[in-house]
């Protein structure tokens, strides 16, 4: 409303008069902003910028206050953008707080309704219960300890409620304690008697150990007695067997001398047995010269008995065909036309051989590709019913997914890059027994989920025309994981069982391989054997993995956050499910484009035959009709030069047999050179050899010498053995009974340690303390053999067993409870005197509040009743109590009467309008 506005108000009652909207509130707001008031006060707008005018950036209230002797200057500087305030007294800057302190202390409340009440707030005037109105009545006009001694009074009269019902209660515990006590008493006498019991008992258990540590002590020296003379015993026998040792040993040695003899014996022998078999031998194939040399000699003369007969059958042959000849006629010449035919004929059948050649090579061809077509197609359906099957796995596993599997395969276009099928299609094991590792590894959940190589297609197949299927879909990391190197080189965990990494026992498309390798890991993670299983904890220990996989477990590793130790878990392998069976979709993909391929090359190989075989026929029509047209031909001119031709080759073979006539009497006698020079070789070796055989018969006599002696070593040896292992049966029986006395006595020295040990424990000893005196004089009066002690031992526990029901919990809480009731009968007395005197404060406090707040309300009352008189009306002002000690339910009731037919009537906002309540 104002841009600047300077208000003086004067004393008394001042009014401010205008018509709506000309700031009148405005006034009444700046008073309360100025004086450190809330907007919350005001009820009109929750930010102190808006109490801005509109279109300025700050406003400023300077309220100049009375104040003895000076008067004080308060100013409010408000910032509209950020919503705060800066304030001055006496025009310097100065803190909220410090404000706040100097409006309280002039007694300025404007939060209170009954010293400031705006126009949006005398609503909440009149819905203060009458207990608010009487606590602001008297921190607005009633004296400065009026407030205070109506606080005081509250929190006396609360502190006194707590110790009435302190003292009650405790006075109830008190009661119930001092029964407690009662029962008690009986239950600890009936303890000290069980006591005594259980000290004699604790005594004879003291005794025990050493009882029995004593007896096995002597057990220990018989025993030691006895190991000493059994070692003596021990050492004559050892002393008695040495002779027997020292001959066994000769007879080996001996032994060994004729064994190294009779190998080299046996060594020449064998030696000279080969140069026998040697000559044997040479012998032999002496002999097979000289028949292979007769029997060449026989085949010369069959050979010249054969050549006499050619020479006598081709003479008449000649002899015959040229009496033929002689009779026959000059014939025509012919010759022209047979050449003309010839030549013709030999083009035909270089034109047919091409032919041919061209056929055998199209047929082969065409034979392989049929066989490779039908191996490609065979293995197809090989592949394509293991794809089958394993579709029909997922169909019947994951039904949405095989749904959408579908779709993907008919709306490919629809996609910007490769969409892979669900992983359990994709993924081909190289080996079934190894999909169980790649099970266990990778979730159910990805096993079946597409992967996409951008984000912006896994987009368009989720909304797949709004079909409500439950399908998984991943996206595979910009940057291909597909390579990554594993931490270290398989070989270096060679020696703990390990053999590949989850990756090599796979094949997949790379974008799967790049998800798997960076969601899973699978290049960094370990398969091992049953041998890694068996040093699981060194592998854990030294090579620092995070996944482990053995024959038939998984191991996972953590590191503690708070010990920094690894904590590993493990879990059986389960069964494989979706790659038992696997396709390489490469291989697939690669007989697909060879099929076709294939069918190509067999469409262009058979109308390339056809073609031939077309050819092939004209030209063996043009061919039989061009031979028997030479047939003709030949028939009429060839007889007569057909008998020269043959008579000319007779006459040449004939000429070649005269000249190839054999000597059989020069052949005969190089024979006889031959066979006599290989005779004298024969008579050589012959010589050689009874040689050798006259060197060979000592060696064998020799031979038989050796191994007679050998026997009799032998026996001997073995007589002396037999003696040996007598002496040894009674030597090893020696020592073990040394060994088993030896053994008992370290027994027995244990035990006894072991029962000292008890012993001293037992008593509460420690290892160099001496034994007491007091267990010595205790001890001898009580029995000293284990039998007596355990019968007077179960005597005294028979008879403490009767006091059931006792511990020393019962004296415990006996004393306990004996003390407590003596500390609870101070502290009663002591809150029974802090109760008296918070009567007599409040009786004080009270008498002293009530005098200063009846004055207050009859001045209120006498004005409030002469005011409502003068509007001819009725009212009153009076103190309303419900009960005279609570005093936080102490209020103001204000009764008014409107009109003449009505009573007086409480101001509430439900009984009166709201002019009534404004006047009021």
């Amino acid at each position: 409303t104002y841009t600047l506005c300077e208000v003086h108000p004067g004393p008394n009652l001042n009014v401010v008069l205008g018509a709506n909207g000309t700031g009148k509130s405005s006034i009444v707001c700046a008073i309360c902003l100025g004086l450190a008031g809330k907007p919350s006060f005001l009820g009109r707008a929750d930010k102190i910028g808006l109490f801005v005018k509109q279109g300025c950036m700050k406003g400023v209230v300077e309220i100049e206050l009375f104040k003895s002797p000076d008067n004080i200057i308060i100013t409010r500087e408000i910032y509209v953008v950020s919503n705060a305030s800066v304030w001055f007294i006496n025009r310097k800057p100065a803190t909220l707080k410090t404000v706040e302190e100097q409006i309280a202390a002039l007694n300025i409340q404007v939060d209170n309704l009954c010293q400031f009440l705006p126009q949006d707030k005398v609503g909440e005037f009149t819905k203060l219960s009458k207990t608010e109105l009487l606590e602001a009545t008297e921190k607005s006009i009633g004296p400065p300890e009026m407030y205070q001694f109506h606080c005081e009074l509250k929190n006396f009269r609360e502190k006194e409620k707590e110790l009435e019902n302190l003292c009650r209660e405790k006075t109830t515990s008190l009661e119930k304690m001092k029964q407690r006590v009662e029962r008690y008493k009986q239950d600890v006498e009936r303890y000290h008697e069980c006591k005594r019991h259980v000290d004699l008992i604790e005594m004879l258990e003291r005794k025990r150990p050493w009882v029995e540590y004593e007896n096995v002590r002597e057990q220990h020296e018989q025993v030691k007695q006895n190991r000493n003379q059994v070692k003596k015993e021990l050492k004559c026998l050892k002393e008695m067997h040495t002779p027997w040792t020292k001959k066994i040993q000769e007879a080996e040695e001996n032994l060994k001398n004729l064994d190294m003899k009779t190998r080299d014996n046996t060594a020449e022998i064998r030696t000279i047995s080969q140069k026998c078999k040697e000559k044997q031998d040479a012998l032999e194939m002496k002999d097979k010269q000289i028949e292979e040399i007769n029997q060449a000699f026989r085949m010369k003369k069959d050979e010249e008995s054969n050549r006499q007969k050619k020479i006598n059958q081709t003479q008449k042959i000649i002899e015959e065909w040229q009496n033929e000849l002689d009779t026959m006629a000059v014939c025509e010449n012919l010759q022209p036309q047979i050449d003309a035919v010839n030549s013709e004929l030999r083009s035909l059948q270089e034109e047919r051989a091409n032919i041919d050649n061209d056929v055998s090579d199209l047929r082969a061809e065409k034979s392989n590709q049929e066989r490779e077509e039908k191996r490609i197609i065979d293995r197809l359906g090989q592949l394509n019913n293991i794809m089958h099957m394993k579709e029909e796995n997922l169909k019947m596993r994951f039904r949405d997914t095989h749904s959408a599997l579908m779709w993907l395969r008919n709306n490919k276009d629809k996609f910007k890059k490769k969409v892979c099928e669900p992983m359990m299609l994709e993924i081909n094991v190289k080996d079934s027994r190894h999909a169980k590792y790649i099970e266990n590894h990778i979730s159910t959940n990805d096993m079946k989920a597409f992967v996409f190589e951008c984000q912006e297609d896994m987009e368009t197949f989720l909304v797949r025309d709004h079909q409500k299927l439950r399908v998984n879909a991943v996206c595979a990391p910009a940057e291909s994981c597909a390579e990554n190197l594993p931490s270290r080189p398989i070989e270096e965990l060679h020696r703990y069982g390990f053999f590949s990494y989850l990756r090599e026992l796979f094949d997949a498309p790379p974008s799967v391989m790049s998800y798997l390798c960076y969601q899973y890991r699978v290049h960094d993670v370990p398969v091992g054997t049953e041998r890694t299983r068996d040093m699981i904890e060194r592998v854990i220990k030294e090579t620092n993995l995070r996944q482990i996989y053995t024959a038939e477990e998984r191991y996972v590793i953590k590191l503690s956050s708070y010990t920094k130790q690894s904590l590993s878990s493990n879990t059986c392998l389960r069964e494989a499910q979706y790659l038992t069976s696997s396709v390489d979709m490469d291989e697939r993909g690669q007989l697909e484009n060879q099929q076709q391929d294939i069918g190509n090359t067999l469409k262009s190989l058979n109308a390339r035959l056809t073609a031939l075989f077309d050819r092939q026929k004209l030209l063996e029509h043009k061919d039989n009709k061009l031979r028997q047209e030479k047939k003709e031909l030949l028939e009429r001119g060839n007889r007569r030069r057909q008998l020269e031709s043959k008579i000319g080759v007779k006459y040449d073979s004939l000429r070649q047999l005269e000249q190839d006539a054999i000597d059989l009497k020069k052949e005969f006698q190089l024979a006889n050179v031959k066979i006599k020079a290989i005779n004298k070789q024969k008579a050589e070796l012959v010589t050689e050899l009874m040689h050798l055989i006259k060197r060979i018969i000592p060696l064998n006599i020799v031979k038989v010498a050796l191994a007679l002696q050998m026997t009799k070593v032998t026996a001997e040896k073995n007589r002396l053995q037999s003696e040996y292992k007598a002496g040894t049966v009674q030597l090893r029986a020696a020592q073990q009974r040394f060994h088993e006395l030896d053994n008992r006595k370290q027994l027995l020295y244990e035990k006894c340690m072991e029962l000292m040990k008890q012993a001293r424990h037992v008593c509460r000893l420690g290892p160099d303390q001496d034994f007491p005196e007091e267990f010595q004089v205790a001890f001898q009066t009580l029995p000293d053999t284990l039998e007596e002690i355990d019968a007077f031992l179960n005597e005294e526990k028979t008879r403490a067993s009767c006091f059931t029901g006792l511990s020393a919990s019962v004296v415990e809480e006996y004393n306990k409870q004996t003390q407590e009731i003596q500390q609870l009968t101070e502290f009663l007395e002591e809150k029974k005197k802090e109760l008296s005197n918070y009567k007599q404060n409040i009786s004080q406090v009270k008498e002293k509040w009530l005098s200063l707040l009846k004055v207050m309300i009859e001045q209120i009352n006498g004005k409030f009743s002469a005011f409502f008189s003068s509007m001819q009306c009725v009212g009153e002002i009076d103190l309303h109590m419900e009960n005279e000690e609570e005093y936080e339910k102490y209020g103001i009731r204000i009764r008014v009467k409107f009109h003449s037919s009505s009573e007086l009537h409480e101001l509430s906002p439900y009984h009166h309008s709201g002019g009534e309540k404004t006047v009021s």
